[in-house]
């Protein structure tokens, strides 16, 4: 299968290109900021997107017009080169965020759940909307809204572990706030899922089926490392430190991935201390 891919540089790419190109399937990486001509699709059996700005970093109003266009815009782009395309992938999987259900306290949230409000969640519902502009063209489409990808080599998990590892850990906040995770593997497995599985199209939600609370997430990795976890993080100091991505850092979102196993999926890691065991022992801590 020749599968064209944007991001493949990115966290989730990284671990998304190598698998592909081990079950043999040739991989067209799109490097972020090229035009889009349609001869770039043509012969392609599938289109993977995962392309765009950081979330993750101090938002002002230039950043917020990056995290926009970068995925909006940036789709659209894409979706008009498909339709100039004279033989036009089969499939487009396109990353999204389970940022468009807002911060919903304890609700159970799933592919099926309302958006929520906020800025993640505007531009997440605009992003899926320019995506399904392909449906028109006779093209199955998947958007897969990622939660938080745990991986030692980037995400939040990369972020934090000196934290931990140097003992000075802790929840964030209240850490009542619930967080819907992923193993990385997980995710890329999910995305070759989507590519293959002629019968998934729509929204899958790209978490395990074990979403946790931020204290208990900070207790799992404290005892993975064999850490004290005793240093809570409050509010005011990631509003100093995020502005108001600090807003998205304590959103609580319990999301489950009611479609993906329906569909078939099988997470390798369901459970949170399954997944960081594997994770930790990949690397020494």
């Amino acid at each position: 299968m020749r599968i064209v891919l944007t991001g493949a540089s990115g966290f989730i790419g990284g671990r998304l290109v190598p698998r592909l190109r081990a079950r043999g399937h040739e991989c067209l990486l799109k490097k972020h900021g090229e035009g889009w001509p349609a001869e770039v699709l043509e012969g392609a059996d599938a289109v993977i997107h995962l392309a765009g700005e950081p979330v993750a970093q101090r938002w002002n109003d230039a950043v917020k017009r990056r995290i926009r266009d970068s995925r909006v815009a940036g789709t659209r782009k894409l979706v008009l080169a498909m339709a100039a395309a004279q033989r036009k992938p089969a499939v487009l999987v396109c990353g999204s965020a389970i940022g468009i259900y807002g911060s919903r306290s304890d609700e159970i949230l799933t592919e099926s759940s309302s958006p929520g409000d906020g800025f993640l969640a505007d531009v997440t519902r605009e992003w899926e909307s320019a995506a399904d502009e392909a449906v028109p063209l006779g093209i199955r489409v998947v958007k897969v809204r990622t939660g938080i990808a745990l991986g030692t080599e980037g995400g939040t998990l990369k972020k934090i572990l000196p934290i931990f590892r140097a003992g000075v850990g802790g929840r964030i906040a209240s850490g009542r706030q619930w967080m819907s995770w992923i193993h990385a593997d997980d995710l890329a497995d999910l995305f070759m899922f989507a590519v293959r599985q002629e019968t998934v199209h729509g929204v899958l939600n790209g978490t395990a089926p074990d979403p946790v609370t931020n204290a208990e997430f900070t207790r799992e990795l404290a005892s993975a490392l064999h850490r004290p976890a005793v240093f809570p993080v409050p509010l005011f100091a990631m509003r100093l430190l995020y502005g108001e991505m600090a807003d998205v850092v304590v959103a609580s979102q319990r999301v489950l991935p009611r479609a993906a196993e329906e569909a078939g999926f099988r997470f390798r890691y369901p459970e949170l201390c399954g997944a960081l065991e594997a994770l930790l022992a990949s690397k020494a801590v």
